[in-house]
Parts: C-alpha cells; sequence; structure tokens
C-alpha cells in the first residue's frame, strides 16, 4: 500500500471517529440548551393525557405482545394481571410503551429502563456482598426519552396507592414526591464529574441512616435483615433434593416444572458454553468450578410470564450448590417507537443496558443464543434480590419510598444520559412535578379502564385466563 492510500484511509478512520464521538460543552451551555427545549415542550405540557380516538385496544396490544411466547402459560399471565389495576399495569409495559409514544418528549435520549415501574426497583447483593438499593429489572431496556421511564414510575406510585385504598390526594403526593427527587438528584448528579457519578450508589446502610424516626429505621433493618436471608444457602433445601447420586430441582407444576425433549437438554448445555464466553476470564475460572446437575422451566413475575426462563441447578465437587437464572431476552417494548437496538442478540442488550444502569450488577451476567434462535441472558437467581413490601403502606411510607425511587432512577439516567441538559430543562421550580402528578392520575385512570377491558375480555371468552390459587 502506497503511503498516499495509507493516508487516505488513516484520514477516514479519524473522520469516521469524529464524527461518533460526543460534543463537549460547558455545563453553563447545557443548562441553557435544556432551558430553550421549554420553548418548543413545555414543562406544563407532559400533564397531558388523552388516548387516541382510535385504533387503541388494549386486550389487543397485549395480545400482540403474547405472540412469541410459550402459549401454555400465558394464560397465567393474564390471570395474575386480573387481580388488580396495579398488576394489571405491571404486566402492560407494551401497552404504557404504545401510549407514552404519543405524549410530549424533548428529544433527550438516555439508557431506559423500559418497565420502569415500582417494584422493579429493590436491594440485591453487589459482588463485594454489599447491600445496594437499585433497579433490577431491564428486560425492555433500550435507549428512549427519560421522560418515558419518570411517567411510568411516577404512574406506577398512583396506581399502586389506589389500590392501598388511599386518596387521589395522596396518590398524587407520592407521585410528586418521585418526580421532585428525581430533579433534584439529576441536579447534584450533572455537577458531579463522570466518575463520581459512576461510583455513586446508595447501599442499604445509607437508607437505614437516612431514616426520618425510630420507626422507620427498625423497618428498613428489617427489610434488609430479609433481603441477607435471600440467599441460595435458604432456598436450596426446598427446590432440591438428591436423587440418583445427583442433585435435582423438584417439579412444582405449573410454576416449576422439568422439560424432557432430548434435543432441548442438549442446546441447553450448548448455549451454557456459549455463555461462558461472555463472562470476563477471571469470573470463567469461577464458573468452571461448577458442573451442571440440573434444569427446569419457571415461570416468574408477570410482565415475564409465557416467555422462556429456567433455572439452572450447579454444584461444585463438594456439593455447594449454584443456581442461575436463564431468561429469555425478547425485543423490547419500546423497538417499535425508538428502533431497533444496537446489539443483534437481545439478550447482550439486555446485559448491556444493566450495567450501564445499574450501580452494581451481578458477577455471572451474561448472554446466550438458543438452538432455536431465542435469546437469553442469565444471572444468579437468588442473590439478596428483594422488593419492598408496598401493600398496606401508609401515606407517609409511600412518600418515602418514591422519593428515593425517583433519587434512584436520576442517578441511573446520569450515568448514561445528558443530566445536565435535562436538568436545565426541568429547573429549579415544581412546574415538571406538577405536571406529572397530573399526568399520573390521568394514566391511573386509564390503567383502571384498561384492567376492566381485560376483566370483560376474559368473562367473554376473548381471552383466556388461568387463576392461582392463593
Amino acid at each position: 500500500m502506497n503511503a498516499k492510500k495509507s493516508r487516505g484511509k488513516a484520514e477516514t478512520a479519524v473522520a469516521e471517529v469524529e464524527e461518533d464521538a460526543p460534543v463537549l460543552r460547558t455545563r453553563a451551555e447545557r443548562l441553557a440548551a435544556g432551558r430553550a427545549l421549554r420553548d418548543s415542550v413545555s414543562r406544563a405540557s407532559h400533564a397531558d393525557w388523552t388516548p387516541p380516538a382510535h385504533g387503541r385496544d388494549p386486550v389487543e396490544i397485549l395480545d400482540a405482545s403474547s405472540q412469541d411466547r410459550l402459549p401454555e402459560l400465558v394464560p397465567i399471565r393474564y390471570g395474575r394481571m386480573l387481580r388488580s389495576s396495579f398488576t394489571f399495569l405491571r404486566g402492560s409495559a407494551a401497552l404504557m410503551a404504545h401510549d407514552l409514544a404519543t405524549t410530549p418528549s424533548t428529544g433527550i435520549r438516555v439508557q431506559a429502563c423500559g418497565d420502569c415501574h415500582l417494584l422493579n426497583f429493590g436491594l440485591f447483593a453487589t459482588p463485594e456482598r454489599n447491600l445496594v438499593f437499585d433497579l433490577n429489572d431491564f428486560d425492555e431496556t433500550l435507549p428512549a426519552p427519560w421522560e418515558w421511564d419518570l411517567k411510568r414510575l411516577a404512574a406506577s406510585f398512583a396506581v399502586a396507592a389506589r389500590d392501598n385504598k388511599l386518596s387521589d390526594a395522596d396518590a398524587r403526593k407520592a407521585a410528586l414526591e418521585c418526580v421532585r427527587a428525581y430533579r433534584e438528584r439529576l441536579r447534584e448528579y450533572s455537577r458531579l464529574d463522570p466518575l463520581e457519578v459512576w461510583y455513586a450508589r446508595l447501599d442499604a446502610e445509607t437508607l437505614i441512616a437516612m431514616a426520618p424516626d425510630e420507626k422507620a429505621k427498625k423497618f428498613r433493618e428489617q427489610i434488609a435483615a430479609k433481603a441477607r436471608q435471600r440467599v441460595i444457602e435458604h432456598l436450596f433445601p426446598k427446590i432440591a433434593e438428591e436423587a440418583g447420586g445427583r442433585l435435582r430441582l423438584v417439579d412444582q407444576p405449573p410454576l416449576v416444572y422439568h422439560v424432557t425433549d432430548a434435543d432441548i437438554e442438549e442446546g441447553f448445555r450448548e448455549g451454557l458454553i456459549d455463555y461462558r464466553q461472555t463472562l470476563s476470564d477471571e469470573r470463567r475460572v469461577l464458573l468452571d468450578r461448577y458442573r451442571l446437575e440440573d434444569f427446569a422451566l419457571k415461570v416468574v413475575g408477570i410482565g415475564s410470564v409465557g416467555t422462556r426462563c429456567f433455572m439452572g441447578l450447579f454444584s461444585d465437587e463438594e456439593g455447594h450448590p449454584l443456581l442461575l437464572q436463564i431468561k429469555e431476552a425478547c425485543r423490547s417494548v419500546l423497538e417499535p417507537y425508538v428502533g431497533k437496538s444496537r446489539y443483534d442478540l437481545q439478550g447482550q442488550r439486555v446485559v448491556m443496558g444493566q450495567r450501564l444502569m445499574q450501580s452494581s450488577s451481578d458477577i455471572f451476567l451474561g448472554w446466550a443464543r438458543g438452538r432455536q434462535g431465542n435469546d437469553y441472558f442469565l444471572r444468579q437467581l437468588r442473590d439478596m434480590k428483594m422488593s419492598f413490601p408496598v401493600e398496606g403502606m401508609a401515606p407517609v411510607q409511600f412518600n418515602r419510598y418514591a422519593e428515593v425511587c425517583g433519587w434512584t432512577l436520576a442517578r441511573a439516567h446520569a450515568k448514561s444520559g445528558d443530566a445536565t441538559t435535562i436538568s436545565g430543562y426541568l429547573g429549579k421550580g415544581d412546574t415538571f412535578d406538577q405536571a406529572i402528578g397530573a399526568f399520573a392520575l390521568a394514566y391511573a385512570d386509564q390503567t383502571e379502564h384498561d384492567h376492566a377491558a381485560l376483566v370483560r375480555a376474559v368473562r367473554t371468552g376473548r381471552v383466556e385466563a388461568l387463576i392461582e390459587e392463593e
């Protein structure tokens, strides 16, 4: 290759890098850019929620989101969504994504959770065995408008508050507390350097120390203590037994059961080989100390019911157990509205989004593609993971929890997005807070209407639902 051609290729490569590189602006410039966005998208406009006059059939949208699921499990999904308006909201991320795409947006994207409701936050263990509070569900993660996560989170507080028989004033207050905390914490993060934001985390000790009184402190200590007990050593005797000299998972149909197809087992083992390659070298060494003993299909959650989810039981040479969750990663519900992921493998999309949004992620987090073309992500099944119980929460507890969730979402968005420009748009006053408070109540009304539509669809036989015994 001659020098002229070589120089030409080098210049092209530099130009491509410069095109992809972010433009660095001062904090003052970014704040000003955020304030300027108010002229085209007023903060008050976010209060608006009016469903489309035509073409919005909630049951049809839910049915479409069930197409690639295991058909025998879909009735369980609908049965769980029937329980209340809040369980309906939890299972209808696809429906709300459809709705959010019609609402005002500043055009600023972050790595969005995509299913940001109050029970997708909670405690879990870091690799160092510290207990932290953070987002913990990323099945739908994708770059998307920052407003969408915040609106879904605020609406979830309004719907859950109503389910708790709280007044609309209390429901609105919880939504306002959530948005206020997001706005104020995001401004704080916008003043930090990128490394400080990256290292920021909210651990259990901080949550306990922040408790406003002894009663709240005791409650938080109890939740943290329960989370520390949610480890495989406590779970293992309940779900496994020894048979034929090997450990075996216990069937609990229809929620846990073995798949007897030899082709599926062979594919499962092939997938584990591919998964191993997505781990860093030192974590492969750790994984290699275990062997696969058994695996079984497991029904999880509400929105995830019907997707292919497995438990993998492993043990070392002394019989010490390891449980991995192997969960199918379908295309994000946000994709029709924001475009496809940069990653071809949906499991990789989930893992990369999780690593970007969380303060710390599971050491066994990785991905694989199955023999049939289904994508999966893997992590430890139980590692002190625990959500805060919201049933029966008093208004003051609800408000405190809303504040912590808003704070946590602000940190997650600050890691991947432009916290300063968003802060410039939000400002120091509560104009945006009040708008989202109004939106949250309006969407709570919508959720109740949509839940009633599902109830009618089940009653008329349009949709099959399986009501599980309590």
